[in-house]
């Protein structure tokens, strides 16, 4: 099976062998592969051979790798000599089923290396010591708070306390519930005092449901031009009446993938400290850097508590466990702490205790370099494909888990036509609250197999480089 003689190397050589064993359906899908060590054995050659052609299927997406379990096959073909069955035609065009089968809209991370002995011990141990009678704390349970603290001064720079963390039921609860504290009164008044509606400039094009969730609880919205060099910051001091705060994804704007330079981070805190305003940093995808060391969190410039950094889970573990947190000082902290006194714990004990215990452990650090490693091979297999098409302009490559796709017009019938071929992609169009001349589609490449993401990419190329694409 492997020739010594040959130029490619020996664990090149296995992946390749292995992976057309896959494709050829002789292993199946679920089957669970020899030990490194056993197939280093069968097939004489050293074990770190077996470890890097492993991994390099691993990173393709045909295999499944998990830390104390064996090494499984991923993708599904029938054995050879089976007829691949034809999706079934519509019957005006003759193209596969308009049912989108391939989903790349954004927001979807890869969970495939998540359940590992880490995360299951962690869950075992906090379910063992669950039987409690009472409830949380409001604002999260001390360990976790703890482990968020750390986390976020190893990961983003940040130097807090526990004290300063609010756990939250992911972004959009930790946008409502600084939405809520921007609508009560700042100073000292009676119970019964009416709310007023705050302000709140944000990105245009930025993330809708952000937009929604602050619509929800009462704010009035104001949309600033954005590009790939970040909100319009001279747009935002021209506001008036001015707003009363700013959201901002300044570490890989949402969804242009751009950074806010370390000026535009100063200039902003200027505008926020000359207004009395304040700046509410989404920081949704920020351990996802693949050229770069991606730049501090903006709140680590901040000096006077007008930051209020938003973190969740939802990227680096799952969007399923719906967990994330606040960081927040001085009286906008207190006012944050409030509305969660007022409203109540929303994550359950049990799933705090186990978080906490899986960031201690270091399962979390380990499994984003995981992650890293698969979502860098499928990023590299989208700027193979697109980014040397004629008329097509990527952006958002430098990290986070999508890619944007500029076509110089409007792409509303690209995504039609593709949910048309089975591929589920989304318009840059329906991030924007204004008409601003940006077209384009938005691609997400976290949760599709390499296989599946080649042949979505196929269907893309050939939408873009048909007469009628530009």
């Amino acid at each position: 099976m492997l020739d010594r003689g040959a130029a490619l190397p020996l664990a090149a050589q296995l992946a390749t062998a292995l992976r057309r064993a896959i494709l050829d359906g002789t292993l199946r899908h679920d089957e669970a592969l020899p030990s490194t060590r056993a197939l280093a054995a069968s097939v004489r050659v050293s074990r770190g051979t077996v470890v890097a052609a492993y991994d390099q299927l691993a990173g393709e997406g045909y295999l499944l790798a998990r830390p104390g379990s064996a090494t499984r096959v991923m993708v599904e073909r029938p054995p050879t000599g089976t007829p691949s069955p034809k999706p079934p035609a519509t019957p005006l065009t003759g193209l596969p089923s308009a049912r989108p089968l391939l989903d790349l809209t954004p927001g979807h991370p890869s969970t495939r290396t998540l359940v590992d002995p880490a995360w299951t011990a962690a869950w075992r141990a906090a379910v063992s010591a669950s039987g409690r009678s009472d409830s949380p704390p409001a604002n999260g349970t001390l360990e976790l708070r703890t482990a968020i603290a750390e986390h976020v001064r190893r990961t983003r720079g940040l130097a807090c306390q526990p004290a300063d963390v609010i756990v939250t039921a992911g972004t959009s609860d930790a946008l409502a519930g600084i939405g809520l504290a921007l609508a009560t009164p700042a100073d000292a008044a009676p119970a019964d005092a009416p709310r007023f509606t705050p302000h709140i400039a944000v990105e245009d094009p930025g993330y809708p449901t952000a937009r929604r969730v602050l619509r929800r609880v009462g704010a009035l919205i104001r949309p600033v031009h954005t590009d790939e060099n970040g909100i319009n910051l001279a747009e935002l001091a021209a506001l008036a009446p001015r707003p009363h705060a700013v959201l901002v994804t300044p570490s890989h704007q949402y969804p242009l993938g751009s950074s806010l330079s370390v000026q535009g981070r100063l200039d902003l805190l200027d505008w926020a400290r000359a207004t009395d305003a304040v700046i509410i940093e989404d920081d949704y995808d920020s351990e996802f850097r693949f050229d770069a060391m991606p730049l501090p969190a903006l709140a680590t410039l901040d000096g006077s508590g007008r930051v209020a950094l938003v973190g969740s889970f939802s990227k680096t573990v799952t969007p399923w466990i719906r967990c994330g947190y606040i960081v927040a000082t001085g009286p906008l902290g207190a006012a944050l702490q409030e509305v969660r006194d007022d409203l109540g714990p929303s994550v359950s004990g049990v799933q705090q205790a186990a978080l906490a215990r899986y960031l201690d452990s270091g399962g979390l650090a380990r499994n984003v370099t995981r992650v890293r490693r698969e979502y860098a091979h499928r990023r590299a297999l989208v700027i193979g494909r697109l980014g040397a098409l004629p008329g097509v302009r990527l952006t958002g490559l430098d990290g986070g888990l999508h890619v944007v796709v500029h076509t110089g017009a409007d792409a509303s019938a690209l995504v039609t036509l593709a949910a048309a071929r089975g591929v589920r992609v989304a318009s840059l169009a329906d991030y924007a609250v204004l008409a601003r001349g940006q077209h384009g589609l938005v691609l997400g490449y976290g949760t599709p197999t390499d296989l599946e993401l080649g042949s979505a990419l196929d269907v893309l190329v050939g939408l873009l480089t048909a007469p009628t694409a530009s």
